[in-house]
């Protein structure tokens, strides 16, 4: 009998520690109840001054997910001992910190040390997608703070990848094809700066020459945008931007026009075009400009996947009072246990 129950208290010991570790519906509920409404009231109003802050925070929720998963290691800074993720090269255009920072501190004023940063990020970029004209989505909170952020590891799939080679990055996250074609949707909206497909433009594939598969008029048009001089710029971030959506009707608009830009020839992106060409791409996207809803139906679902990508919960991580900085260690905030030393 005592044997049974040991077993049977050890049993729901391991589900409750299970469940703790989980990411959850309102999981601040108790310990913050205002931090979603403090979240989506602060974003609204920087959203209705910048339009174009919802594919910023898109852009910094991506790249913070693609290095140690969704933790808000992109938002450390660089320190002395350590250059972090923000300084790798295809950060080097994030923006939307701001944001993040301005809801961290009302709410550490609110309700100290309980809501973290890669929470805070997943929560306005969710806010932004919805004020940029796409469907609202539940989004799960509880996640920790990463205390790790290291330029080196960043490996981000290039604009100028092949599909497949972006899908097999994408199977490494656990996303698959269909997220790859859904989540470069968000390519409606924002900006691209010109050193992120200048080769498409003067010396494609090593040729010499343009891409053929680019419309003549989006050509002249990126031509007149982007000199081929600045090819020797080695800061992508000081390059001039275009709008990354050609139909320039909706540029700041979460909606399927990027893949009528595609089918048009006019993707900016040489992964965005090549979606045109694939059996296995082109159904998708013909769908998606047939079918409008079934974009935005889809983009969130492929959203919460790639927010839960890698997350740290529990006892993991942390929950940084500055969201550009590491608590000091043994802080009450600071992480249970000493990370790793960045090389």
């Amino acid at each position: 009998m005592e044997a049974f129950l040991l077993a049977l208290l050890t049993l729901t010991l391991l589900v409750n520690s299970t469940f703790c570790q989980n990411l959850q519906i309102h999981f601040y509920n108790t310990s913050c109840p205002q931090a979603e409404i403090v979240s989506k009231n602060i974003s609204t109003q920087f959203f209705t001054a910048d339009p174009s802050l919802p594919a910023g925070l898109l852009r910094l929720q991506f790249h913070d997910c693609w290095t140690r998963g969704c933790d808000g290691s992109v938002l450390i800074d660089s320190t002395e001992q350590n250059i972090a993720e923000k300084e790798a090269p295809p950060n080097l255009t994030l923006r939307g910190f701001e944001v993040i920072d301005a809801i961290k501190a009302v709410l550490e004023k609110e309700c100290q040390g309980i809501v973290s940063c890669a929470d805070i990020l997943a929560m306005a970029t969710r806010d932004g997608c919805a004020f940029a004209g796409g469907s609202a989505y539940d989004l799960k909170t509880g996640r920790r703070d990463g205390t790790i952020s290291i330029m080196s590891e960043v490996n981000m799939p290039g604009p100028s990848f092949s599909v497949s080679e972006a899908l097999a990055n994408f199977e490494a996250k656990g996303l698959d094809l269909d997220d790859l074609i859904t989540l470069l949707g968000g390519h409606s909206m924002g900006f691209a700066h010109c050193g992120f497909f200048l080769d498409r433009l003067y010396n494609f594939d090593g040729s010499g020459q343009p891409d053929p598969t680019i419309s003549p008029n989006t050509l002249q048009t990126l031509l007149n945008a982007c000199p081929q001089s600045l090819e020797s710029n080695t800061n992508v971030s000081l390059d001039p931007k275009v709008f990354i959506n050609q139909d320039t009707s909706t540029p700041f608009k979460l909606d399927s026009s990027f893949y009528q830009a595609v089918l048009a020839a006019e993707a900016v992106l040489q992964l965005d075009q090549e979606l045109a060409f694939g059996n296995s791409t082109l159904p998708v996207v013909n769908d998606y400009v047939a079918k409008p809803d079934n974009f935005r139906k889809k983009f969130a679902k492929a959203m919460i996947k790639l927010t839960e990508v890698q997350v740290k919960t529990g006892q993991e991580g942390e929950i940084r009072l500055n969201c550009s900085v590491v608590n000091p260690v043994g802080s009450p905030n600071s992480a249970p246990s000493l990370a790793p030393s960045p090389n």
